[in-house]
């Protein structure tokens, strides 16, 4: 049996807004529709243990991986209609996101742009509101242990690297952005934000900003953490978005407590 984080997910493609947007999908239930960060498409074993329970979709967003180089998508508002049609596309009325670094504000914009469907939001190691304008990214700032399998699994060609990275350092804006923190004001669906306390790339010293801004946000800190949560602490991760999202607000709660039920 392959025990490759993502193994069990079916690659499929999907056409939206003239583009062909893949994904990967498995499992079953509540659809979760993930968006990646921007190193591009990557599952961990985080996406595997939410997909026991969960429908689990993760896109690749126009743009990264192998797909054709995108110059239509001016800015995240675009991108995030396009997504939000690639997500139609499959038929799915109800859903929750979940986005990964620049996939945060990907996924924010998307619950900006159609809030209908999205019944919550996470947000890991988000870039959405950013404190660290210049962060050095790599191997040893992604990962909180560098030389673990998970932190050397099939790294990503040089060209492809350089190409994602200018485009989501285009596409991500500047780290503050009044007009975008402004509308994120109005967004009233539950919002878990999940920051490393090892992250120096979206550092959890700015936390707070997302507490501030959004009106139903939960913070969480993930030790031993950098900014890859789920590579570095896939079950906890799963553990406490997968509660979060049967819950909302009342997932620090124990649904059973030892004390009422000895």
């Amino acid at each position: 049996m392959d025990d490759t984080p993502g193994a069990a997910f079916d690659d499929t493609e999907v056409e939206a807004d003239g583009f062909r947007i893949r994904y990967r999908e498995a499992g079953s239930g509540r659809p979760l529709v993930c968006l990646h960060g921007g190193g591009g498409l990557r599952l961990s074993r985080a996406h595997d243990i939410l997909a026991r329970d969960r429908r689990v979709i993760a896109f690749e967003a126009p743009g990264f991986g192998n797909s054709p180089l995108n110059e239509r998508s001016r800015n995240m508002g675009e991108l995030a209609a396009t997504m939000n049609l690639a997500v139609a596309a499959l038929g799915i009325e109800r859903y929750d996101l979940m986005g990964t670094s620049f996939g945060g504000k990907l996924a924010l914009s998307m619950a900006l742009e159609r809030r209908e469907p999205v019944g919550a939001v996470v947000l890991i190691s988000p870039a959405a509101i950013r404190i660290n304008p210049t962060p050095d990214i790599g191997p040893h700032t992604l990962h909180r242990h560098p030389d673990s399998p998970e932190a050397r699994r099939d790294p990503v060609p040089p060209d492809v690297h350089a190409r994602q990275r200018a485009l989501s350092a285009r596409l991500l804006g500047p780290p503050r952005d009044a007009a975008f923190e402004n509308r994120l004001a109005t967004l009233d669906v539950p919002v878990l934000a999940l920051f490393g306390t090892e992250d120096t790339i979206t550092p959890p010293e700015g936390a707070r900003l997302y507490r501030q801004v959004l009106p139903d946000c939960h913070l969480m800190l993930v030790y031993d953490a950098a900014h890859a949560i789920d590579a570095d602490r896939p079950e906890a991760l799963a553990e406490v978005v997968g509660d979060f999202l049967a819950r909302h607000g009342k997932f620090l709660v124990r649904q059973e407590s030892d004390l009422v039920h000895p």
